[in-house]
């Protein structure tokens, strides 16, 4: 499988796992049943594994050596990416006790900005200039 390929589906895995979390948040935040949330919990962990694989998948074949004109960048988009899983994570627990979970959003909000930045801006594969 080519770079784009395995880039398209990071892209589609972490976008699924988006929409899955906002989903269980609104779900959560309803009070609905608690089977379907935990199906809805358990899917979107499983896109999490998704998107750690691809995600590794890259980071290993075009970004991993030092000699790597990327490799500073991709290991701060690397550790933003499990940063974002994280907040999710956090977000989710949180909500589903009744904390308050502003610092979840918190973080989320700032690692997924710098997962963005780097992924779409700054690293091979991205559009932005």
């Amino acid at each position: 499988m080519d770079h784009q390929q395995m880039a398209l589906i990071h892209i589609f895995s972490w976008s699924a796992a988006i929409i899955l979390f906002v989903i269980a948040y609104v779900m959560i935040k309803q009070n609905k049943q608690e089977k379907p949330i935990k199906i809805l919990q358990m899917t979107l962990r499983l896109f999490y594994v998704l998107v750690i694989a691809t995600g590794a998948d890259l980071f290993f074949r075009f970004y991993f050596g030092v000699q790597s004109e990327y490799f500073a960048e991709s290991i701060i988009k690397l550790i933003a990416g499990v940063w974002v899983i994280a907040a999710m994570e956090m977000t989710l627990a949180k909500a589903k006790k009744g904390k308050k979970e502003f610092a979840g959003w918190l973080q989320l909000a700032f690692a997924l900005i710098i997962a963005l930045a780097l992924g779409f801006g700054r690293l091979p594969f991205g559009f932005l200039p």
